[in-house]
């Protein structure tokens, strides 16, 4: 009886641990090139960007590069490069319009979240979400209209080579 109980003790034990004896855990979906599907997008189609890709890179030190380009319809192009903390601290971001600072958390292996506020006002939160194949991201971007309402908008992105 002694032996079966410590038996099975031992076995919860490793079972139990196991995942901190791993080697290397998975690389997360959401690591690689993306490009957006500008025909899904909500406005009228002359006001679209002609382009919009995304690259997640790990910078190591639980830190994740984001490369965004975008080439906006009449043709002016925006490129930012940025190394954040996964960990929800607020850096500064360079290179993008739309924010001089952010806060990134991944909660799970194919989740970002990232706040972005620019001049100390919030400016929107996006949520990208990988399927689980790795073909497909979806990007929720909440943000306040020109009333100051609250408002969304959804990003169907592909996997680019």
């Amino acid at each position: 009886m002694k032996d079966g109980l410590l038996a099975a003790t031992l076995t919860l034990g490793l079972a139990l641990c196991a995942p901190a004896f791993a080697a290397t855990a998975p690389p997360s979906p959401l690591l690689g090139r993306w490009a957006v599907d500008t025909s899904r997008m909500a406005m009228p189609p002359d006001a679209r960007p002609k382009s919009v890709t995304i690259a997640f890179t790990d910078a190591g030190k639980d830190r994740l590069s984001m490369d965004v380009d975008i080439v906006y319809a009449p043709g002016n192009e925006v490129h930012s490069t940025n190394a954040v903390p996964l960990d929800g601290t607020s850096v500064a971001v360079t290179g993008t319009p739309e924010a001089d600072a952010a806060a990134t958390l991944r909660p799970q292996p194919n989740v970002l979240v990232v706040g972005l506020s620019k001049g100390g006002v919030p400016a929107s939160t996006r949520i990208y979400t990988a399927a689980p194949d790795g073909k497909t991201m979806t990007e929720i971007v909440a943000f306040y209209d020109q009333d100051g309402k609250p408002a969304f908008r959804t990003h169907y992105f592909t996997r680019a080579p």
